[in-house]
């Protein structure tokens, strides 16, 4: 690997010279802009807007522009003069636990690569203290003419460094989480560590690009005269209504996708799924509030009770003649305090009376 950096690692008195090259790449698909007429190149091209003609790089140096517009020249010997000690030197300054480190700190990983046979012992020395105190050390240096900030680990058998953001350049997350209140029941958090615990691990290994070998398909077939082959858009979810509905699907689907059986309700405990509120439905038997009624359910109710009363007529007992005689009056009362009853309440009056 090529180097982008030669320095030393300064660990107390103990000078390691190292090489810094790059710990990772971009496999990317990147576009050129063309003329859609012709299909010809895009090229931008560096013009001076005092002139207006074109420079090369030769001719183009640095400048700092202020507040109000001017610009001051600032040259590679300004900035050589400054007292930078970690121009040359990766200048170790603590050494802390690794979840110290906010990862929203960290930027890019390169790797430290021993320059040459005498510096081998002193990096070997340095990987080992890390692997056995279990901690990372913190670090300053200097790259692309600024200085930076830097934490080193142990990775395999090498010693990794990442660049880090300074404390004062990651943003505090104000005003990113909800406002509103929510309260998460237990249920829902059993679901969600149900979850959590059926999509398991995954070898990073196994994941990759979908999206750039998708797009590798559509250039290929486009070199070839060829006409891309349509990918289906993946379903859409909808509106999600029930989170424990939801919840317990997920755990389902991702059981079936892994190959397992889900789970019965006699093999383990099923989650309560709670649908959103309804509407409530008419009453079975209606409240007798007098002039509310509708007119259908005021006959069905009539026809109840006519059938009622037909079936306590007939019997002989003489107690439950009084009974029936008691029950038609209270009936015919109530019918008279209720101007939809008075019709029916006619018809229920007892004419076949057996003596």
């Amino acid at each position: 690997m090529r180097s982008i950096w030669n320095g030393a690692i300064s660990f107390g008195l103990v000078s390691i010279p190292i090489k810094l090259v790059n710990a990772t790449e971009s496999h990317s698909i990147s576009f050129r802009q063309i003329h859609l007429e012709d299909g010809g190149r895009i090229r931008y091209r560096k013009v001076c807007e005092l002139d207006e003609r074109e420079v090369t790089s030769a001719e183009i140096g640095k400048g700092y522009e202020d507040a109000d517009g001017t610009i001051v020249p600032i040259t590679d010997e300004d900035l050589a003069h400054l007292p930078l000690p970690t121009a040359k030197t990766i200048e170790i300054v603590a050494f802390v636990p690794a979840d110290r480190i906010d990862p929203l700190q960290m930027d890019a990983a390169y790797y430290l690569q021993a320059g040459g046979a005498p510096a081998a012992k002193p990096y070997t020395l340095l990987r080992e203290a890390l692997k056995r105190s279990r901690k990372v050390a913190i670090a300053k240096y200097a790259l692309r003419g600024r200085e930076r900030l830097g934490m080193l680990r142990v990775v395999g058998d090498a010693i990794a460094m990442h660049g880090l953001l300074w404390p004062d350049e990651v943003r505090a997350p104000e005003g990113v989480a909800p406002d509103t209140s929510v309260t998460v029941r237990d249920k829902e958090l059993d679901l969600a560590d149900a979850l959590m615990d059926t999509l398991g691990e995954v070898d990073l290994e196994d994941l990759h690009d979908e999206y750039r070998e998708a797009v590798e398909e559509v250039v290929a077939a486009k070199a070839a005269g060829e006409t891309p082959r349509e990918t289906p858009a993946p379903p859409s979810s909808g509106k999600v209504l029930d989170l424990m509905a939801a919840l317990e699907k997920s755990v389902q689907a991702a059981k079936e996708s892994r190959g397992e059986e889900p789970e019965s309700p006699a093999e383990g405990e099923q989650a309560e799924v709670r649908h959103l509120p309804q509407r409530k439905q008419s009453r079975t038997e209606p409240k007798q509030t007098t002039g509310k009624k509708s007119t259908s359910t005021a006959k069905s109710t009539q026809a109840a009770k006519k059938t009622t009363a037909k079936k306590t007529l007939p019997q002989k007992s003489p107690t439950k003649k009084t009974t029936a005689k008691k029950t038609t009056t209270n009936k015919s009362t109530t019918a008279k305090k209720t101007p939809a009853k008075k019709t029916p309440a006619k018809k229920t009056t007892p004419r076949k009376r057996t003596a």
